[in-house]
Parts: C-alpha cells; sequence; structure tokens
C-alpha cells in the first residue's frame, strides 16, 4: 500500500510531499521559570531543519530573534489571569503542522520528528507518552503516579480510550484543528484539556514515547490534590453528551463461579 493510500487518511489530507510539512513550533515559559535565554538558546539549536517557524509564549515582550535560519517571535510575558494565552500562541504559528512544548529544557526537540511522522502518516493529534516503551521520567513521585492511573481509568469511561498519558504537555497536530482545540486554560490542565477536546470532536490520536528531561530553568513544585481536581473537573466538563449514558448502560462485571 503506497503511503498515499493510507487507512487513515481522509479524502481531504494532502498527501506526504505535496506541500503540507511546514511546521511551527510554539515554546512556552511559564511564570517564575526565570530567563529562558540560556536554554532556548540551547533548545534552538537541537531544533530540527523541518522547522522554520518558532513563537516563544512567555518570553520579553516583542522578543525576535533569528538563530540558524529560524524566525524567533515572541509574544510577551505568561499573564495568568488571561487564559487564552496558550490560545494565541497557537493562532500565532504560521505552519500548517504544530508542535507545543516547554521551553524549561525538559522537553527534547530531537523528538520532533517523531510526532510529524505520525501527523504525515493521517493521524489528527500526536501526544507524547512518558509511560510507554522507549518513554521515561525525570521525577514523578508515587502519589503522583497513582492519581494518574485514577485519571487515566476516568479517561477510558467517559471517553472509551486507552491512553497511557494524560497531562504531558509535549504534543503535535494539524494547524486546522486549533479553532477546534479552543484552549482555555493555562494551568497543568492545559494537557488534559487538549487531549481532552482531541478526543471529543473525534480526532484521530497517536501516542509516541517521550523522555520527560530535568528541567534547566525554574522550579517544579507538584501539587497532586490540587493539580488532580482540576484535571477532573476539566475531563468531566469535556466530556461526551452520551459519556454518562454509556456508563449507565455498562453491563456489571460477575464473578466467575
Amino acid at each position: 500500500m503506497s503511503s498515499d493510500a493510507h487507512p487513515l487518511r481522509r479524502s481531504t489530507d494532502r498527501a506526504p510531499g505535496s506541500g503540507a510539512g511546514a511546521v511551527s513550533l510554539v515554546l512556552t515559559v511559564r511564570p517564575g521559570d526565570g530567563d529562558p535565554g540560556p536554554t532556548l538558546d540551547l533548545l534552538l539549536g537541537q531544533v530540527p531543519p523541518s522547522v522554520r517557524d518558532v513563537v516563544l509564549l512567555g518570553g520579553p515582550t516583542g522578543d525576535e530573534r533569528s538563530h540558524a535560519g529560524l524566525t524567533v517571535r515572541g509574544l510577551g510575558p505568561w499573564d495568568s489571569a488571561r487564559g487564552d494565552i496558550p490560545h494565541a500562541g497557537l493562532l500565532a504559528a504560521t505552519g500548517d503542522l504544530v508542535v507545543l512544548m516547554n521551553a524549561d529544557g525538559s522537553m527534547s526537540p530531537h523528538e520532533i520528528p517523531h510526532f510529524l511522522h505520525y501527523l504525515e502518516s493521517g493521524y489528527d493529534f500526536v501526544k507524547g507518552s512518558r509511560f510507554i516503551a522507549g518513554g521515561d521520567f525525570a521525577d514523578y513521585p508515587l502519589s503522583r503516579r497513582l492519581g494518574h492511573r485514577a485519571l487515566l481509568r476516568v479517561v477510558r469511561r467517559l471517553y472509551g480510550q486507552h491512553l497511557t498519558d494524560l497531562w504531558y504537555g509535549f504534543c503535535a497536530f494539524r494547524r486546522s484543528f486549533v479553532d477546534l482545540l479552543d484552549l482555555r486554560e493555562d494551568g497543568v490542565e492545559l494537557g488534559a484539556e487538549l487531549v481532552t477536546h482531541a478526543l471529543h470532536y473525534g480526532l484521530r490520536v497517536a501516542e509516541v514515547p517521550s523522555r520527560e528531561l530535568p528541567r534547566r530553568e525554574g522550579p517544579s513544585h507538584p501539587r497532586t490534590v490540587r493539580d488532580g481536581a482540576r484535571i477532573l473537573g476539566t475531563l468531566l466538563d469535556e466530556r461526551p453528551h452520551n459519556a454518562l449514558r454509556r456508563l449507565a448502560h455498562r453491563p456489571l462485571r460477575t464473578s466467575s463461579g
């Protein structure tokens, strides 16, 4: 079977090599992460050649620079009072394909080609997973892992999807779906909101292994209970309209005698 006849492709999808390869990278600098300068320079040096447009969200206002042929546009500081900030960064992207990752050094641009491969193979939304073969994480306390597993069960019940990593923010998708994803959050639930909107609207979702590295900039102070409650609220708010009905009619398991 030729790549043009990939079973995941819709009739409206462009075939590989037909001009759909323009890629934008949106880098986010969260409040409290400090000056992204040194880490940003390192990240830009690792960006693959397919990426030519970089949007920096959370850096200095009007920060524009060039780095080895890359055009970097800064949208200004991250204002936690404005939930549309992440969405604005994605809207500023010009490529047909958009990659979203943190600029704190915990995510590697070397992995971007893996995400793009799945997009070019017909998927609409590709997310990194630290919990499948080839993935890894730098620091993930037991309490957080247990909470994550519980939330994954909620996703499976409400959305009928078997995912392995819910809120990891390293992802890529087609720019035509930016408005559909309709991002509003700017906290830890941003990754969960991306995933739930993609599932809610029936996008073709794939997970690829990703290695979470130690952060180079800014402290990491996860608050498991607070973060878990906010993500659970996002999952319930964005659930499909028929999710509760599906749960109500779910057959009960009977123990084998």
